[in-house]
């Protein structure tokens, strides 16, 4: 293998540029790193003799050996979890270099083939008697792996006999997994083409943001042309991946869809229930009125449909640079906790940069942020053009990022945070981004720029996903009565987006293949509705911040955190007086965006007197 693709995986970083790129030499020199065959030849004899040694016995362990068990298989899940996120982090950057895409799809393989002698650990833990589990539970140092057993029983109902999970762990890298790689790479060669300029998938988003109606509009006309384009096979796509885990959740007993998500989660069908009917129920008085306001704003009686996030006319036309992201994020992060700025400013360090941060060729769209073991560190993905929202973004993905740190103590086994909170660090870091920006600006008309941004990502969060959650629940019932044609999933998208965005967003025809962009769909299905829950939780979290009625609320709220792991959403938030079954919960958090857009109406009032909105 050449030497030049040899440094290009291992760094991943852009050239030709001073936007940082992640350094992945903690993990491994690069995908001919000598080391890695080594590893996988570890993790392969770890599997066998893990098997050799415990397979049929757990009944027979005293609380020590049970112990000593935990710590081989926890040990491990590190090594493999290693191997698999170096695999991903080098796949994700260089999406058109065949030979990183193939040791990627390679080391997955590996991985599962190698693992398949361990398939029998959480079979055989749960056909144990409850009695056992205490009596092991009972030792204090064993104690420890509690959270990852209750955890492995929760779905002590739902497992198959061990040939049947063999077959299925067997065939995930053919069936789901090989369905969401062929969206994965199908996606990122996508090519959009605007005035003659040929952009990515990552780059024609951006132009959707641009001030200029003209170019929001072509860019926009364009997305849609290669949704639609491209739909027929996306549609098949998607039918496999819903059917295949129609499949799976029916023969292990699940009654609804969204049931072994929920149960993922660990958060009651009820919850979800609760706040997804309640967001909808607020669907008129939060989206459908500010889009009404900012249809207003952009002087037509309705906004296209890629117009929903256009920066406003009248909106200050500020880039930032790297540097300055860096030090507005970090400076909100240090008023919050001095703590939290010292979990947070490590992925900045000059040399080995934690994060990869400039849009380009080959490059997968979007950010995310990428846990691993104690011991390692996150890694985050941003795609960074210098805009509001891309600062905010950086405070989003870098409060994963310290999220992980905090949570990794727990142990590979035991940390393991479901969605609904692996999302609220993220939120909260960007609240606290906003508001900082909020704090710092005096200018009436800046601020109402500023607001409706904010509200305008809020309504995409909480608002949004709720609707695409319901337009996946529609989807995944239809589809256990046969597969859904192109037709019918374009029609139950113009009807989901229609309800949430309201009549001032128009929703047609043009637009109704892109449902194909929402890749959640596609990786993990049920994932969206954990934004919303997140939003949701998070803007009650915050105006009990802001009401200063619980002490040392920083504190608790970064121990909180620490926790997600391996405690439960309702006994995380009972210390700031918080439930989350309550319709009164959701409606809270709901509040806040009604309260920014009450300010919204409030200043477009006053600063339509003084005619100061170019209007």
């Amino acid at each position: 293998m050449s030497k030049t693709l040899s440094k290009t995986a291992r760094t991943s970083g852009p050239k030709k540029t001073s936007l940082p790129g992640w350094d992945l030499t903690d993990l491994y020199q690069g995908i001919d790193d000598k080391q890695i065959d080594k590893d996988l030849a570890a993790y392969r004899k770890a599997a066998e003799s893990f098997a050799k040694k415990y397979k049929g016995k757990l009944a027979s362990l005293d609380a020590d050996q049970f112990l000593k068990m935990a710590q081989e298989a926890e040990k491990r899940s590190v090594l493999g979890s290693k191997l698999g996120i170096f695999a991903y982090l080098s796949m994700v950057t260089q999406m058109k270099n065949a030979e990183v895409m193939t040791f990627y799809q390679n080391i997955s393989e590996k991985l599962n083939e190698y693992s398949k002698p361990t398939i029998f650990l959480p079979l055989e833990l749960n056909r144990l008697p409850q009695a056992k589990i205490d009596e092991w539970l009972s030792d204090e140092k064993a104690a420890y792996y509690a959270p990852w057993l209750n955890r492995v029983r929760l779905f002590k109902d739902y497992e198959l006999p061990e040939e049947v999970e063999e077959v299925l762990h067997e065939k995930s890298v053919t069936s789901g997994e090989g369905w969401e790689r062929l969206y994965e790479e199908t996606s990122a060669r996508l090519k959009y083409t605007v005035d003659g300029k040929e952009y990515n998938d990552a780059e024609i988003a951006k132009l959707t943001l641009e001030k200029s109606a003209e170019t929001r509009t072509k860019a926009g006309k364009e997305i849609a042309r290669v949704c639609t384009e491209n739909a027929p096979l996306f549609t098949l796509n998607y039918n496999m991946v819903v059917k295949d885990k129609a499949i799976e959740d029916i023969k292990r007993g699940f009654k609804t869809p969204v049931a072994s998500q929920n149960l993922a989660n660990r958060v009651d069908d009820k919850a979800v229930n609760t706040l997804a009917e309640t967001v909808r129920a607020n669907y008129a008085n939060l989206a459908h009125r500010f889009y009404k306001l900012k249809a207003k704003w952009l002087n037509v009686k309705k906004l296209e449909y890629w117009d929903r996030n256009a920066p406003l006319p009248f909106s200050a036309d500020r880039k930032y640079s790297w540097d300055e992201a860096v030090e507005i994020v970090l400076a909100a992060y240090k008023a919050f906790s001095p703590k939290l700025y010292e979990l947070a400013k490590d992925f900045f360090d000059k040399q080995h940069s934690w994060i990869d941060v400039p849009p380009r060729d080959g490059k997968r769209s979007g950010a995310f942020a990428m846990p691993l073991p104690e011991g390692y560190h996150p890694y985050l993905f941003l795609n960074f053009t210098g805009t509001q929202n891309d600062v905010l973004t950086l405070a989003h993905e870098l409060g994963h990022g310290c999220h992980m740190r905090l949570s990794s103590k727990q142990g590979d086994l035991n940390d393991a945070t479901p969605l609904t909170l692996a999302e609220v660090a993220s939120v909260f870091a960007e609240m606290l981004t906003f508001q900082s920006l909020l704090k710092n600006t005096t200018d009436d008309k800046e601020k109402l720029c500023l607001i409706a941004g904010k509200v305008n990502d809020m309504i995409n969060t909480s608002i949004r996903q709720i609707a695409f959650h319901f337009f996946e629940t529609r989807v995944h019932d239809e589809r256990r009565k046969g597969e859904v044609s192109q037709s019918r999933l374009a029609q139950i998208w113009r009807e989901e987006m229609s309800a949430s965005l309201g009549k001032y967003v128009n929703i047609d025809q043009v637009t109704e293949n892109n449902w194909t962009q929402v890749g959640h769909f596609f990786w993990r299905p049920f994932y969206v509705y954990a934004y919303s829950f997140a939003d949701c939780l998070v803007n009650s979290l915050y105006q009990v911040y802001q009401e200063n009625k619980v002490p040392d609320f920083a504190d608790k709220y970064l121990h909180m955190l620490s926790l997600t792991g391996i405690k439960r959403y309702d006994e995380l938030l009972k210390p700031f007086g918080l439930n989350a079954k309550d319709s009164k919960f959701w409606n809270k958090g709901l509040s806040l965006i009604g309260a920014y857009i009450d300010e919204l109406e409030r200043l477009d009032k006053q600063l339509g007197k003084i005619k100061c909105c170019g209007k």
